[in-house]
């Protein structure tokens, strides 16, 4: 089995998770990242502006804030997706989180810089390499988090609160948290829920707690699978492991993940049900069956070791993208028409 890492070392779930790796083999390759010779290319642009720039949209990652399209879901479910200042909202929301996000990746590799100069990988992330320098990183980090809590100050106190709570977890995550078992998956189960919260706090909007139970567990449910995918390659490939993931044997992670995915597909029947009597509708009841569909495919992939990033494995599985577009076009069904 192949280790797939890449330059900027892109983290896992949120912030601090570390990729895992099996042990670098010597190579000139300019292409493999781990060699010298990649490592030289990377830090010839140190020092200039041309690389201060580069490594700056780097280390903000844009890749990452797909993740907050989540910020949509609470806007999408209460039937108000359409109505511009709902999506004017959502919108700030995703742009608020998208700094944050950003801001701590600033905090975390500014914190492990000296760690991460010594990793075969890691040592190219831009601020390990040199491409920007610590005072510059640690003024982005008081930028994107400031402006983050600033802009949603002045768009709503809710949304502020909901960041101001996002911020500070994700902060104690990378000073320490993240080497806590047990706490670890919470936190970064906890993320994707406040991702969902943000959305309809942005928009003072209200929606049954069966919504957020379901984002909460699942999210611990993809969690707790990425981090069985993670033990499992570890003891195949020698790969390198995380202090957190010491903790965890695969038969305890496989008794989280089957917990989380039986209280998410429980909650998202109530949540039906609900829909069913408050949109008098039965697209929701039919909804149903897709989701429950997505729950067993999306756990063979955990069970088979290969469940990484959640995009990622969507994305590769083109039967859990065709169950994702069925289950959002029977809720759209059950809350548009």
């Amino acid at each position: 089995m192949e280790v797939e890492t890449d330059a900027e070392g892109t983290i896992g779930a949120e912030f601090g998770d570390e990729v895992l790796e099996p042990e670098p083999k010597k190579s000139d390759d300019i292409k493999d990242k781990s060699s010298d010779a990649y490592h030289a290319k990377v830090t010839a642009k140190a020092g200039t502006t041309a690389g201060l720039v580069t490594g700056l949209i780097k280390e903000l990652r844009p890749k990452q804030w797909v993740k907050n399209v989540l910020v949509l879901a609470v806007p999408f479910a209460a039937g108000q997706i359409l109505y511009p200042p709902v999506l004017w909202h959502a919108v700030v929301a995703f742009i608020v989180f998208s700094m944050a996000a950003s801001g701590i990746y600033f905090v975390n590799d500014a914190i492990d810089v000296e760690a991460d100069r010594q990793h075969p990988t890691k040592r190219n992330r831009p601020i390990a390499a040199g491409l920007i320098p610590l005072p510059i990183a640690y003024a982005m980090c008081v930028l994107l988090l400031g402006g983050s809590l600033l802009i949603s100050g002045l768009t709503s106190m809710s949304l502020f609160a909901v960041m101001a709570v996002y911020i500070a977890v994700q902060l104690g995550y990378c000073f320490g948290l993240k080497h806590q078992p047990v706490i670890d998956l919470c936190i970064v189960a906890s993320g994707f829920l406040l991702r969902a919260i943000a959305g309809g706090a942005a928009a003072g909007l209200m929606i049954t707690q069966w919504f957020y139970l379901i984002v909460a567990f699942g999210s611990l449910f993809m969690v707790a699978g990425k981090r069985y995918a993670e033990v499992k390659l570890a003891a195949e490939t020698g790969a390198k492991i995380r202090k957190s993931l010491k903790a965890y044997s695969p038969s305890y992670l496989r008794f989280v993940w089957a917990i989380a995915a039986a209280i998410t597909i429980m909650s998202y029947a109530l949540w039906a049900y609900d829909i069913r009597e408050f949109e008098m509708s039965r697209w929701g009841l039919i909804s149903i069956v897709p989701m429950v569909v997505a729950i067993l495919r999306y756990a063979v992939d955990i069970d088979k070791g290969v469940a990484g990033e959640p995009e990622e494995v969507v994305l590769k599985d083109k039967v859990l993208m065709v169950l994702g577009l069925v289950l959002a076009g029977c809720l759209f069904l059950a809350f548009y028409l």
